[in-house]
């Protein structure tokens, strides 16, 4: 079995739905994975928002503008009266349930089911579309298998056993669409996986039933060598190690959430990247096999604050850098870089959120120094088969440009530098043109 996983871009509209109908309807078994339709999180986050404000004037004009946006979608997308009925029946439903919550306590709690709308509208819709051309499917709803545990890590287990029995339910069916994104938690209310989690959702479920493949699809035909919204003229990688994969979408690549790699990995499960306005295009194929040496790829993470703390007293001190993670560990904050000297500890994160505990706490083992807006530029590749001046070529081509920081020998796969955010675009361009012209 297969599990395809279509973007909010691939069902942002009736012609896209229409489209990823057509992809999905041949006799192939699979699963497919569908996210909301684009823009729908952004606007049930803002009416969330209004609701924690008490806006309710707000929260009511943008449900009711939804909802008709959703109605334009469904009187476009169906052409018998019998399934626009059940869709706007549908959309009712869950705008109705919605408008429930302008009226009462808005809570964490609601902010989650609100949140996950958006993905039981749009599979709702497919469910639909399909039924309605006369291909049998069945929707699995997402909240029957789909479970976190305490520490907000799949529950594989549960996972695997409730996704085979939904899927037992339906014999001689061989097309299912689920909810990418949403879940339940440990005690049973509905949760999510984070944004960008509907990749994750696709990895996961290919894990747990041992798919043959997992299929990303998206709006671009896979990695590509550089960033295409910032350098002209990237090319497509065609295969990626799952390091390799990993390291692009951690440091920036947006094609693919971070943590959608994990699961296929652990049960080798080979990934590929399609195009669903290119459907013909091969994509890039992730897998556990490195194939060529060299530099592949460069991807950038905005949004970093670097943080130094300088102390000739303690640096030396066995067991200072232990402190120092603890600090980290204790508010809960990933640390992206590290590097030290003899008096002076720097290293890189990328949540702010509790910023002013972390330096205080930091304050007590030397001074600190905080440096935000800054960029952290990822080139990866094979280092080991060629690993003879890869550094040398990465910081040739940024000899115009101050970098702050340099990681290298950590990882096989990766050379990261920290530069100040204002400086990206032009270290994308002249990494683009001393790494890849002419390849």
């Amino acid at each position: 079995m297969r599990v395809m996983k279509f973007g909010g871009t691939s069902v942002g509209n009736p012609q896209r739905i229409e489209e990823v109908g057509r992809l999905v309807s041949d006799s192939t078994p699979k699963i497919v994975v569908l996210s909301a339709m684009s823009g729908t999180t952004n606007d049930l986050v803002a009416y969330s928002e209004y609701l924690y404000k008490k806006d309710h004037s707000k929260a009511k004009l943008l449900l009711e503008s939804m909802r008709n946006k959703y109605y334009q979608v469904a009187d476009e997308l169906f052409q018998s009266e019998e399934y626009r009925s059940h869709s706007h029946r549908m959309i009712d439903s869950h705008f109705d349930n919605l408008d429930e919550f302008n009226r009462d306590m808005f809570t964490q709690h609601e902010e989650k089911t609100t949140l996950a709308k958006g993905e039981m509208i749009s599979t709702a819709l497919m469910t639909y579309h399909l039924q309605e051309k006369g291909i049998t499917c069945a929707l699995l709803p997402a909240l029957n298998f789909m479970r976190i545990d305490k520490d907000q890590e799949p529950d594989n287990y549960y996972i695997r056993e409730n996704l085979q029995r939904e899927i037992s339910q339906y014999p001689g069916i061989n097309l299912f669409i689920t909810q990418g994104f949403i879940c339940r938690n440990a005690f049973g209310e509905i949760d999510n996986l984070k944004r960008g989690g509907s990749d994750y959702t696709a990895s996961i479920i290919g894990a747990a039933i041992e798919a043959e493949e997992i299929q990303i699809w998206t709006d671009i035909d896979g990695f590509h060598n550089n960033d295409p919204r910032f350098v002209k003229k990237t090319s497509r990688i065609d295969e990626l190690s799952f390091n390799e994969a990993a390291e692009l979408a951690y440091f920036g690549a947006k094609i693919l959430h971070p943590t959608s790699v994990r699961p296929a990995q652990d049960k080798n499960i080979p990934v590929r990247l399609k195009n669903t306005l290119d459907p013909d295009s091969p994509g890039t194929l992730i897998t556990g096999k490195v194939t060529g040496t060299g530099i592949k790829a460069v991807a950038a993470k905005d949004g970093i604050t670097a943080i130094r703390i300088k102390s000739d007293r303690m640096l030396l001190a066995f067991g200072f850098l232990r402190k120092v993670f603890e600090i980290f560990e204790s508010h809960r904050t990933s640390i992206d870089m590290i590097a030290t000297s003899e008096v002076s500890v720097s290293m890189t994160i990328d949540q702010t959120d509790r910023m002013n505990e972390i330096v205080s706490d930091l304050e007590n083992y030397g001074t600190v120094e905080v440096v935000p807006d800054q960029t952290i530029i990822c080139v990866v590749g094979d280092m080991i088969g060629e690993s003879r001046g890869m550094a040398v070529q990465a910081l040739e081509a940024l000899r115009q440009i101050p970098v702050r920081m340099i990681s290298y020998g950590s990882s096989n796969n990766n050379i990261s530098l920290l530069i100040k955010g204002s400086d990206k675009i032009e270290a994308l361009n002249s990494l683009s043109n001393h790494l890849f012209q002419g390849r």
